[in-house]
């Protein structure tokens, strides 16, 4: 028989593993466990609960191990959203098309917001707003700094991430817009004077040795090649060495605008590098300030609240001779 000690203590630890008293998840669900970019947003989401600490809510951070598992993403995404804890949830889509169709699959019955990169115009109405990056923006300011070094044009390469990834496509036009100064050319054949050259976009899935070694083979095939506009920043945060050791003999000709590298990002050693003059632009997000404002948006989206779409977090603009005061604080 049980003392009423025993009893009381049986009663304590039933209710504290009781589901009734754990925490309903803000979900956040990224691309890749593997990018320092992400990290940055699990540092906000967990800033959030610290600030938050009585709340009903928690943040809850997840995704793949690889930002190359798309499937992985996906998956994840269905799983959360079956789960009776799960409150809201943000994504960051890897695959747009693929992260449409699981959040259709999935039928949810909780708010959906994306986060950082969008789901494709077209399935928009699956997601009630987006938080992040003006990618468009982005990309266009990435072109801008090529085309002030560079005015008369000459030939580029992109680098750029997933192929079906919804914000570095938008990067990606933004800067072809801006070089061309025409608006939606899914290429460049000499509008403003700019030619993209063969093999190029190169396509990384945001490996950044795999792009390293694919500005190697594009200045390798293109002697005459003047510039690079880098749409997301892996080669310069994922492989920092590999990428001076490929662009510190072309120092003297980034100084002087003869090459240009513009490239997306301000994160890991980028900064580092541009203090070096081994890139000529950098244009930073905020990916911190994502993660910590999701949360926040996923409990008006859960309340009913009017929520702008899209919700913009800014960028930060960084070159040699900026890099001291360049990043939002």
């Amino acid at each position: 028989m049980r003392t009423l000690p025993m009893l009381a203590a049986a009663i304590v630890l039933a209710l504290s593993a009781s589901p009734a008293l754990a925490k309903k998840q803000l979900v956040i669900v990224v691309k890749g466990l593997d990018n320092p970019f992400f990290e940055a947003i699990n540092q906000g989401c967990q800033k959030w609960n610290k600030e938050n600490p009585d709340s009903e809510y928690e943040c809850f951070y997840t995704g793949p191990a690889s930002t190359s598992d798309e499937a992985g993403e996906a998956q994840i995404v269905q799983d959360m959203l079956g789960k009776p804890d799960t409150a809201a949830i943000a994504i960051s889509p890897s695959n747009a098309k693929l992260i449409a169709q699981a959040i259709r699959n999935a039928n949810p019955t909780v708010p959906v917001m994306t986060l950082d990169a969008d789901l494709a115009a077209e399935d928009s109405a699956l997601r009630m707003t987006y938080l992040g990056t003006d990618n468009y923006l982005m990309g266009y300011r990435i072109g801008e700094y090529i085309k002030e070094k560079k005015p008369n044009g000459g030939k580029v390469c992109t680098i750029q991430g997933n192929p079906g990834a919804d914000n570095i496509l938008r990067r990606a036009q933004g800067t072809r817009d801006a070089l061309s100064g025409q608006k939606g050319l899914a290429e460049l054949k000499g509008e403003g004077g700019w030619t993209e050259v063969a093999g190029c976009p190169v396509f990384t899935n945001d490996d950044g040795a795999r792009g390293v070694q694919a500005m190697t083979d594009i200045l390798a095939a293109n002697p005459d090649l003047d510039a690079f506009a880098i749409e997301g920043g892996w080669p310069l945060f994922g492989a920092p060495q590999p990428y001076r050791d490929l662009f510190r003999p072309m120092a003297d000709r980034i100084a002087s605008g003869d090459f240009v590298i513009s490239a997306a990002d301000t994160i890991g050693e980028e900064v580092a590098i541009a203090r070096e003059g081994l890139v000529t632009a950098l244009v930073g997000q905020r990916p911190f300030e994502m993660g910590y404002k999701a949360p926040s948006v996923m409990l008006d989206l859960i309340a009913g609240k009017k929520v702008d779409d899209p919700v913009f977090t800014g960028l930060d603009e960084c070159t040699k001779d900026t890099v001291e005061t360049c990043i939002q604080k």
